[in-house]
């Protein structure tokens, strides 16, 4: 979908050339987190039952680093752990912690680094946390390495297809976050069917590998369309930078709160 004519950006959104309407952009975006949320829920579907039927059995859970201390801590806190509850407990603080770093993502892209690089980054440390997890020593780290990635990616990369059109353009905008939306839930469906399926046929990790290989194809296709994506300057150089008021403080006190 690339051209020789790469959209110019500017601060309403970008011109150039467009494809059914839109931005061809929003196909790159679109695609990417249909790649992403892909390998994301793919993986996510089978981490619990890989925990607590290969990688937490006795003999395989020695082989996983750092895998006592993280036991110990939660024992500590919540009592003696089963199998199937240090399973359940890590799989909760994965999944609530890839939904609470977003906040801290949108801020280093706000204030630092703009949306693009803090997406690669994100598409960078996913890619790394899905090739950590076909291996047993590596488990505890790829799940840190895929909620940082996760918190760099989640957020940003909807607020680059806000980014493709100006402000009054309301209604392309909704369409194309209509069409945004339409490649997550594809790739939300298909994941775990998919990605599942191949477990059960070939082994888990032949089943993570695969989650892997579809984050590559995101960074792929997010890498191909860089030039397609609004530029987008953090506010830490601008030339003016407003604080937050006591409204917002609150606000984001209640997000906090109900994440």
């Amino acid at each position: 979908m690339a051209t020789a004519a790469a959209d110019r950006a500017e601060p309403g959104g970008v011109t150039g050339s467009k494809a059914f309407g839109h931005p061809r952009g929003l196909y790159y975006l679109a695609l990417t987190e249909t790649w992403e949320r892909f390998s994301f829920y793919g993986m996510r579907a089978m981490l619990v039952l890989y925990m607590v039927q290969e990688l937490l059995l006795p003999g395989r859970i020695e082989n996983v680093a750092g895998m006592a201390g993280y036991r110990a801590a939660l024992e500590a806190m919540f009592g003696p752990m089963s199998m199937q509850q240090l399973a359940t407990q890590t799989f909760g603080f994965y999944t609530g912690l890839v939904y609470l770093t977003p906040l801290v993502g949108g801020l280093m892209a706000d204030r630092w680094l703009g949306a693009k690089k803090t997406v690669m980054i994100g598409i960078a440390l996913m890619t790394a946390g899905h090739a950590a997890m076909v291996f047993d020593a590596s488990f505890l780290l790829a799940l840190l390495l895929l909620i940082l990635g996760s918190g760099c990616l989640k957020g940003n990369i909807a607020a680059q297809v806000g980014h493709l059109y100006a402000p009054h353009d309301e209604q392309r905008r909704s369409n194309g976050f209509a069409i945004f939306s339409t490649g997550i839930n594809i790739g939300a469906v298909a994941g775990p069917l998919v990605c599942g399926l191949v477990a059960a046929l070939f082994g888990w990790h032949a089943g993570f590998g695969l989650a892997g290989a579809l984050m590559l194809i995101a960074a792929l296709v997010y890498l191909s369309g860089l030039g397609q994506f609004a530029d987008d300057t953090p506010l830490a150089k601008q030339d003016e930078v407003a604080p937050l008021t006591g409204a917002d403080m609150r606000m984001l006190a209640m997000i906090v709160l109900v994440l």
